[in-house]
């Protein structure tokens, strides 16, 4: 199970961890952390170094309720810290986070690897055609409605069975457009209730019918730190032991604030199943 970034084949048979860099003021967890250019390069050294294969780079901050953000200051976010890392960090694998075509276009222009779109192509109808001319990997994650407004659309009549008819559909259209590469992410947190998010991940093999690899975004979420009755920054215990729920339900990728400790967990993952 691979996917070609940049012409390197990345093997998602075992699995990887992405490590965020949010560069916006308004993230649940790292909000305004990295805002200027010594301590984005420290943190993106940092990730490397603790063996994070792909740096995913936010400029819209996607937690519920989140503000909205303008094409043009999303794209003035985004395009400086891509140009920054690779001049530093030349061979790093770049996700960039993002609903907008425009800004995945211009984003994949400057030196990005991967477009990841929270909206799965439904908030901006030129996404899915604009990543297929592009000829790179495609995250396409589970969400109902917008960040304003997904937490008002939390019905499903089966979850998993709506999310693996939403994701069939979703990558029907991503292969008419001639889009390689697709990885599903189930979306944790969006459009799902604290109940259902649970269930999900339960239920998380269920979603291999798709036979596409799957992200998994648990990283310090409400789901973890509201069953724990903390906060986000305390979240870090739940979110491993989640992690490993994960990579046994089939995660290829781990999406993550704190890279070292993923990959610690990917580590004794793999030794698990290596006898």
């Amino acid at each position: 199970m691979t996917i070609n970034c940049k012409g390197q084949l990345i093997d998602l048979s075992s699995p990887k961890v992405m490590g965020i860099l949010n560069v916006t003021p308004d993230s649940f967890h790292d909000g305004g952390q990295y805002k200027d250019e010594s301590s984005i390069l420290k943190q993106v050294e940092t990730m490397l170094s603790e063996g994070a294969t792909f740096i995913d780079i936010g400029g819209y901050s996607s937690r519920p309720g989140a503000d909205f953000v303008s094409e043009d200051e999303e794209l003035r976010r985004v395009i400086p810290v891509i140009e920054l890392i690779l001049k530093h960090f030349p061979e790093t694998l770049i996700s960039v986070d993002t609903f907008r075509s425009e800004v995945a276009k211009k984003s994949i222009s400057a030196g990005a690897a991967l477009i990841n779109d929270i909206s799965g192509g439904q908030l901006d109808d030129n996404m899915i055609s604009t990543v297929g001319q592009m000829g790179v990997p495609y995250i396409m994650m589970h969400m109902r409605g917008n960040p304003k407004t997904m937490q008002q659309q939390t019905q499903y009549d089966d979850i998993v069975k709506d999310l693996n008819s939403y994701f069939a559909q979703r990558i029907s259209k991503a292969h008419e457009a001639k889009v390689n590469d697709i990885i599903i992410d189930p979306g944790f947190g969006f459009a799902k209730t604290l109940e259902q998010n649970y269930e999900l991940l339960n239920k998380m093999e269920l979603l291999q019918m798709a036979d596409k690899p799957i992200l998994a975004g648990l990283s310090r979420k409400s789901m973890i730190y509201k069953t724990l009755n903390t906060d986000s920054k305390n979240a870090l215990n739940g979110t491993t032991a989640l992690h490993m729920v994960a990579l046994q339900k089939g995660a290829n990728i781990l999406r993550v604030h704190d890279v070292k400790e993923a990959v610690e967990c990917v580590t004794l993952f793999n030794k698990l199943h290596a006898n």
